[in-house]
């Protein structure tokens, strides 16, 4: 029997392709993943690696400070500067490029800021440069080289080449190539480079120079490739076209603290900001700065930006209109600087004053004045002239109209003489017998007396020759309680809410004299009734008084700011709508009769022949309304003025106090310089382009 031959298993062949061919496609897989994960995956990783992305700031310009009618006070001058962008500069090219920019700026003629408190002798020495103990101070601490006080300024310029040369290179010798004068003038670009911590931040460009010609500026720009990092800027630069106008108002402006700095940094401030120190550049820092903007740079690993983008614009600061009229002000500075001068010749002690004027309607500051002043071009930027403004004796700094405090003498009277009529003590009937000794307290040994001898006199007559007899009596059966009620109503002891710094004065009184370890007594009264005892009150406060009185005892705050607008000037952002402190609108707090009778009195003082101030005003074609006022002090006596005009429908208050200034003619005198040019009166004809009314 023949065996049939066995079949072959088709199949199970198949099986092996399918399975050989799966195999190989695994192995290509697995072997393509190897070579993506494993062998390409450090070299993907590195070109990862080749870029990363920093936000940096962009500046902004800060807001401009003008007064009612746009005159600039603080205001902006573009120009070019030179900068370090930090993205762009690297450790390698740093000095080089610093080097090479300082020779091109000496071939120009063209400044850079140098600071370094190590200079070069005549011998070609290092040595310290002169008046700058805190700067070497500062360099010599732990927070910079860390040497002993005793080092010397070659020991100290050596450590900084070392920090900035030897230990930013790998090269054995760095400095070859370099004199001793081009060390020292990198190493003094580092150092502030340092400082203003340039060398940490990318958000820190650093400013190389200042005020730079348009055509340095094109050289710059040409030589870009061989200058890395340094940049072009349009910048601004702060300047006072009226640096004399009214600097205690404007204010000044200087390099942030470091007090400063950690208060603010949250707000985006950096170490080499500059912000306001005083005045309105103080007061109104968060107005005027602007917001910074940002934008994005893409970085390579050499640390080259290969791309920018702008995230959020910059937006400028807003542009202050203040209430100040440049006009009046500098007619009010003059006459003050004028009769200061005229009552130092009459009493040396007289060397200052100060003078504000106010619009009576809405508490406006229209102009102020303080003498002896400054000059915002110079403080604090130069320093010569400001150590000796430091060292001078009559004090130029000071702020006499909002920071200053005297004791007023009768021009408080007028105060005391609304207590007593409000609270019934005197009415227009009333009067007192003045025999020009007050012998109230005789058997106590104290008899202080008036200037004249008025025998019975009434309440318009004791203000319009300033009599103490009445309004000592009038002080005494008033009591100190009363009369402080409405002397702080009307504007004493209290701050005006004026934007700047300002002092509150004292309002005499016994809580006043416990703080000092005094006590109070009937005499401290009688002497606080007519303005001296603890009383001192600040121009600026005086000048609200009067402006209270003339407004019919309603007293508003009083501002320095009238609107805000955009930094174009074309939008208004915001306009001054000042709080009422006082309300006497339905004369509630004082009666209109009482007010009126204060006034007839005040009138006299300028109108009647017997008036304190007739010499000046009698005269004038404008109706005035006035108290004097001589102050006693330690030295020789403070002469004081408040007045308000028109009489019958005011306009603007005016008050003036001159230092020791001799006689009262002096105070009235700069009155009289501010209402001549308000309304406008001439001189030479007597007449005024302002209707007259009385």
């Amino acid at each position: 029997m023949r065996r049939r031959p066995r079949k072959k298993n088709t199949n199970m062949g198949r099986y092996v392709v399918c399975a050989s061919v799966s195999l190989l496609m695994v192995a290509v897989f697995i072997a393509r993943l190897f070579q993506w994960q494993i062998l390409e995956g450090a070299a993907a990783v590195q070109e990862a690696d080749k870029s990363s992305n920093t936000l940096v700031t962009m500046p902004t310009n800060r807001g401009e400070i003008v007064d009612k009618n746009g005159v600039g006070l603080a205001t902006n001058k573009t120009g070019y500067s030179l900068q370090f962008d930090h993205a762009y500069m690297t450790s390698k090219t740093e000095n080089t490029t610093i080097l090479r920019l300082i020779r091109l700026m000496e071939k120009r003629g063209e400044k850079w800021l140098d600071t370094l408190p190590i200079i070069m002798d005549s011998k070609g020495n290092y040595v310290f440069k002169q008046n700058a103990e805190d700067d070497i101070k500062y360099l010599k601490s732990k927070s910079m080289l860390g040497v002993n006080d005793y080092a010397n300024a070659p020991t100290c310029m050596q450590d900084l080449i070392d920090m900035y040369f030897k230990k930013s290179s790998k090269n054995d010798n760095p400095t070859a190539g370099y004199s001793k004068a081009d060390l020292r003038k990198v190493v003094s670009v580092r150092y502030a480079m340092t400082l203003q911590g340039f060398d940490y931040s990318l958000n820190t460009p650093y400013t190389f120079a200042e005020n730079v010609s348009r055509e340095t500026v094109e050289i710059v720009s040409e030589n870009s490739d061989s200058l890395p990092g340094v940049t072009a800027k349009v910048t601004t630069t702060r300047e006072n076209p009226n640096s004399t106008l009214i600097p205690q108002v404007v204010g000044t402006m200087g390099a942030i603290s470091e007090e400063e700095y950690n208060k603010l940094k949250g707000k985006g401030y950096h170490l080499n900001d500059r912000i306001g120190k005083s005045g309105i550049e103080s007061a109104l820092e968060s107005t005027l700065r602007g917001t910074e903007g940002q934008k994005s740079l893409t970085l390579d690993s050499s640390g080259t930006v290969t791309d920018e983008k702008v995230l959020k614009a910059p937006v400028n600061g807003k542009t202050v209109y203040l209430t100040i009229d440049s006009n009046l002000q500098k007619v009010a500075s003059e006459a003050l600087a004028e009769n200061v001068k005229a009552a130092h010749a009459a009493q040396p002690l007289c060397n200052g004053g100060g003078v504000v004027v106010l619009n009576v309607k809405d508490f406006s500051v229209l102009a102020a004045a303080s003498y002896p002043s400054y000059d915002l071009a110079k403080y604090p930027s130069d320093t010569a002239y400001t150590n000796k403004l430091l060292s001078d004796s009559t004090h130029p700094l000071m702020d006499r109209a909002f920071g200053s405090a005297y004791t007023p003498g009768s021009i408080f009277k007028p105060s005391v003489a609304l207590a007593a009529l409000q609270e019934g003590i005197i009415n227009e009937n009333t009067t007192f017998v003045c025999n020009h000794i007050y012998r109230r307290f005789e058997s106590n040994g104290y008899t202080p007396k008036c200037e004249g001898n008025h025998g019975p006199i009434s309440l318009t007559r004791a203000l319009e020759q300033s009599c103490n007899i009445f309004f000592f009596e009038t002080g005494f059966y008033t009591k100190i309680a009363n009369m402080n009620v409405y002397a702080k109503k009307l504007g004493l002891g209290e701050s005006t809410g004026v934007e700047i710094a300002e002092s509150t004065g004292t309002l005499a009184g016994p809580a006043e004299r416990k703080v000092s370890g005094g006590e109070w007594t009937p005499e401290d009264t009688i002497q606080a009734a007519i303005g001296q005892s603890d009383n001192q009150f600040t121009p600026a406060q005086l000048a609200a008084y009067v402006a209270t009185i003339a407004n019919d005892g309603t007293r508003k705050q009083m501002h320095l700011v009238d609107h805000v607008t955009d930094y174009s000037r074309k939008k208004t952002i915001s306009t001054t709508n000042p709080k009422v402190y006082t309300d006497n609108s339905s004369y509630s707090f004082l009666s209109k009769k009482n007010l009126d009778l204060v006034k007839e009195g005040m009138r006299d003082v300028c109108a009647s022949p017997h008036g304190t101030a007739y010499s000046t005003f009698g005269q004038y074609p404008i109706a005035v309304a006035a108290k004097t006022g001589t102050a006693e002090t330690s030295q020789a006596d403070n002469t004081t003025f408040i007045t308000f005009a028109p009489y019958d429908n005011p306009q603007i208050a005016i008050a003036v106090v001159i230092e020791h200034g001799q006689k009262g003619k002096y105070s009235q005198n700069v009155a009289k310089a501010i209402y001549d040019a308000y309304f406008k009166v001439n001189q030479s004809s007597g007449t005024s382009s302002t209707a007259k009314t009385n």
